[in-house]
């Protein structure tokens, strides 16, 4: 490794969410190329030793490939911060706030993101009042847990009588569920990098071989097509990249993210989520879209390093 300086790192992944499992085989991929680049690695599972290997090892940084709750929601950001140990990815309060659909999408609304049109419905109000709420939205829509990922607990209702059944599983998983209409178009993602100076990737278009880009869509090679760049008009493309940048910005992200969006017909442009622990397993989206801008999976993990290091 000429160009950087061996460091120590700490690998952190598996964790205790339902995406315990993609997190492993992540945090597999990124100890296997950090230890091509010549750093000091070590492996900590917080649901198996906790962080208690950290202090032993006193790490350089700590490279965060959990997913899901505990990981990428501001709490092992919280710990290592209280640890005095930098990190990558975003914050305690982006991870949190990304996490979370309810208060991203109010982000967005005041922030002049386009999202689509949504109401949150609540556990604690039960189910009939949940369903008077979401028959405001209409079907189509999607019925998803405000803070859970990896589409976990997430159903698209096409007719009015599913919605019932719909919100009950959306709010098995959560406190809180969103009930967003229903765009019909391309479904995009779009990485960004960095943390002062910001770069889009290119826009890569997710083809499922299922209805949507659900849990096996996502993690079974073979269930996706990812075609770069995506087949939308250049001009499409441009706003993508724009509107990715704009999430990322306003929920304050830092290092790298990747932005879900649906892009419709005639060319406009939603946006989804903002993911700011993207999977980096070999059938993720992230390193592809970074090969398709010349960046080999070793190098991304290395430019991702060099930002937890950034002030």
């Amino acid at each position: 490794m000429a160009d950087q300086a061996r460091m120590k790192v700490a690998v952190l992944m598996g964790g205790s969410s339902s995406e315990r499992e993609v997190s492993l085989k992540s945090g597999a991929q990124v100890e296997a190329a950090l230890r091509r680049l010549g750093h000091e690695v070590i492996v900590v599972d917080p649901a198996t030793n906790g962080l208690s290997p950290l202090a032993d090892f006193n790490p350089d940084a700590a490279f965060i490939a959990l997913h899901g709750k505990f990981g990428e929601d501001g709490c092992i950001q919280g710990a290592l911060e209280m640890m005095g140990i930098k990190y990558t990815g975003s914050s305690v309060l982006s991870s949190a706030i990304a996490m979370d659909k309810t208060i991203s999408k109010a982000l967005f609304d005041r922030s002049g993101v386009p999202t689509p049109p949504y109401v949150v419905v609540s556990r604690r109000h039960g189910i009939e009042s949940a369903l008077e709420s979401a028959l405001g939205v209409g079907v189509p829509c999607v019925v998803k847990p405000s803070s859970q990922g990896s589409t976990v607990g997430i159903s698209i209702v096409r007719k009015s009588g599913e919605l019932k059944e719909a919100l009950r599983l959306a709010l098995e998983y959560d406190e809180e569920a969103v009930v967003e209409k229903f765009i019909e178009g391309t479904e995009v993602t779009v990485g960004v990098l960095g943390n002062h100076d910001l770069h889009a990737l290119p826009v890569l278009e997710i083809v499922p071989k299922n209805e949507f880009y659900d849990w096996e869509s996502k993690y079974t090679p073979g269930m996706s097509e990812h075609i770069i760049p995506a087949r939308i008009s250049k001009a499409a493309q441009e706003e993508c990249q724009r509107l990715a940048l704009a999430a990322h910005a306003t929920l304050r992200c830092k290092g790298y993210s990747r932005v879900d969006m649906i892009v419709e017909p005639e060319g406009r442009v939603w946006v989804l989520e903002v993911n700011t622990l993207p999977g980096l397993t070999q059938v993720s989206l992230l390193p592809d879209a970074a090969r398709a801008q010349g960046i080999a999976f070793d190098e991304l993990i290395e430019i991702l390093l060099q930002t937890a290091l950034e002030d």
